[in-house]
């Protein structure tokens, strides 16, 4: 039996009420994860290298250490009784060495596949999912089989380490590709070359489950500016849904399933998406933790992705989820925050979220707003008009 089958069966057995669980990594993901467990009557432990991080204020203590402190992964191990995670560059090798310390309900199974895209791509191929084509390029000498195999335009992404777009180059032409060579060089790291997409929208959709039983969240709609997730809309479609519309949202849902069972899930995977014109869906990438499209959960659903994904690591049974609203989420990054916090005062259906990061820096994600409405188009608009996000 592997490690992630046994963690996983341990996170079945209920976490009662007064245990610890350790975060590692204290952003906002960690900060809103903490307020879940402290509804639910969990105590909060966070590892992360910035002393007063987002998280630090909603958990009982903070370890400041960087997250390959071998020692303070051991020290967080010691103090908790589950450990989760809010991203997925965490050090797989220095969980795996205190999980006889502690539960580690995700497992590192799920941390390995998404920190990789080789082997997330093959995972989601092997589970039902589809992608686009896609093929490894492991050096250099093997770019120019890649690219006759896969054709241009294509998309090379590092297959580790990239997030919100970094890591990527875009190939057009041959022109891009000896570019690219001459740029690289000799330091060409691994990585994978994609099959460019001619998407209608970009979607995600979260599941939750608790090593053995699985709930999905609503599909939503995505807007990405410069890479970064600009807007979320729940759901995808309308009121009234088409038959179409419907299949996609059925056929997104059945991958979610698939791909959540392939894990034994335990905890909460956002699996963002490319919805093409016929309505196939096809898997860009897996975070292995809530995600900032599933935010709107937090006021739009009778649980949010916080509680899902307590509940799921604490092995405590899963509700089927339920919108309860039309909503629109929309990202403050840190060009918007001033001018997001003084329009505030005169927008009373803003919900208002402010991580309490410390440093406002461009493109930096400082928080987000969430307006529950049927018509999410008017309420899109609405953001417009203020001219805060142009």
């Amino acid at each position: 039996m592997n490690s992630f089958s046994k963690t996983t069966e341990h996170a079945v057995e209920p976490l009662q009420r007064g245990a610890t669980i350790g975060i590692i990594g204290g952003g906002q993901l960690g900060q809103m994860m903490a307020l879940s467990a402290r509804y639910m009557g969990f105590h909060t432990l966070v590892l992360d290298p910035t002393e007063g991080c987002p998280a630090a204020g909603a958990c009982d203590d903070q370890i400041v250490a960087a997250y390959d402190d071998v020692e303070a992964i051991r020290q967080i191990a010691q103090r908790s009784d589950v450990l989760t995670y809010e991203f997925e560059n965490v050090d797989a090798d220095a969980l795996d060495a205190v999980s006889a310390l502690v539960r580690i309900p995700q497992g590192t199974h799920l941390l390995r596949v998404t920190q990789n895209r080789i082997a997330e791509k093959t995972f989601i191929n092997s589970h039902g999912g589809h992608t686009a084509r896609w093929a490894a390029v492991r050096s250099l000498s093997e770019l120019d089989g890649a690219v006759e195999e896969i054709g241009l335009p294509a998309v090379l992404k590092t297959a580790e380490g990239g997030y919100d777009g970094h890591g990527q180059r875009v190939l057009r032409t041959a022109d891009d590709v000896t570019a690219v060579k001459n740029e690289w060089g000799s330091a060409f790291p691994v990585c994978v070359l994609e099959e460019m997409i001619d998407f209608t929208y970009e979607a995600s959709i979260l599941i939750s489950g608790n090593g053995s039983e699985y709930v999905t969240f609503p599909l939503v709609k995505n807007v990405h500016v410069h890479n970064i997730l600009h807007t979320t809309v729940a759901p995808a479609f309308g009121a009234d849904p088409s038959e179409g519309e419907l299949a996609t949202a059925a056929q997104a849902e059945k991958m979610a399933r698939e791909l959540a069972a392939g894990f034994c899930l335990a905890g909460t995977l956002a699996i963002e998406l490319f919805v093409l014109k016929d309505g196939t869906v096809l898997v860009n990438e897996l975070a292995p933790r809530p995600h900032n499209s599933g935010h709107y959960t937090i006021e739009a659903c009778a649980y949010d992705q916080f509680d899902a994904h307590i509940c799921g690591i604490a092995g405590w049974t899963l509700e089927e989820t339920q919108l309860l609203s039309p909503a629109v989420m929309i990202n403050v990054l840190g060009q918007h925050l001033d001018a997001v916090m003084a329009a505030a005062v005169d927008h009373p259906q803003w919900h208002v979220h402010d991580y309490g990061k410390a440093v406002a820096k461009r493109d930096r994600k400082m928080g987000h707003v969430t307006v529950l409405g049927t018509d999410t188009a008017a309420i899109l608009a609405d953001f417009e008009k203020t001219g805060i996000w142009e």
